[in-house]
């Protein structure tokens, strides 16, 4: 029985995470089915093209090697079905992220999307660096909710080289109204061991 119970456990749990990667990977532009439309499961995640409605633009001169003072620009609108999706892999399904009616009672007075549901624009301008990029810390602060709807565009700056392909970043993301997140990450970059 005890084990029946752990292995329905760890099948639960081994679904949840994987539905909340084909989440945050679907937020970010990654797809998780192949071109032939059949889901083949995790094996299967693909690079996805840029999608309408979504902005990327860089100052990054050389994709062989970063600088301090070059950035990446992500932009999107965050959707319904964004905030449905995040809700559904995080388990956080909080009724100001989803009722309507609920969120008009509220400070805001509509729904609003989840923080870290806008933060994770910043891992989409991130992933867009050249190279195979590696989260090693990230810090944020929030100052504004982002309403269902909202147009918000995620900026990150290389402020400092730590060296052994090591970067800091400013992190800041926008809506029309001003900064609604801000804060600094240290990324690695992985590069091709073949180009050198």
């Amino acid at each position: 029985m005890l084990q029946n119970t752990l292995t329905d456990s760890s099948t639960h749990l081994r679904a949840s995470l994987l539905e909340a990667n084909r989440a945050l990977l679907a937020a970010t532009g990654v797809s998780t089915a192949p071109a032939d439309g059949t889901d083949r499961g995790p094996e299967s995640v693909e690079p996805a093209a840029d999608l309408p409605g979504w902005d990327v633009t860089t100052d990054i001169a050389d994709d062989e090697r970063l600088s301090v003072g070059d950035s990446i620009e992500f932009a999107k609108t965050v959707s319904d079905a964004d905030v449905r999706r995040f809700a559904a892999a995080s388990g956080d399904t909080n009724p100001i992220h989803l009722d309507e009616d609920a969120a008009s009672d509220t400070r805001f007075g509509n729904r609003i999307a989840h923080g870290l549901l806008v933060s994770g624009l910043i891992s989409a301008a991130l992933a867009r660096l050249p190279g195979g990029v590696v989260y090693l810390s990230q810090d944020l602060e929030f100052h504004n909710p982002v309403a269902v709807g909202d147009r918000v565009s995620a900026d990150c700056s290389i402020v400092e080289s730590l060296g052994d392909d090591r970067y800091r970043l400013s992190t800041t993301i926008s809506d029309d109204d001003g900064v609604v997140v801000d804060g600094e990450a240290v990324v690695l970059v992985e590069r091709d061991s073949t180009a050198e």
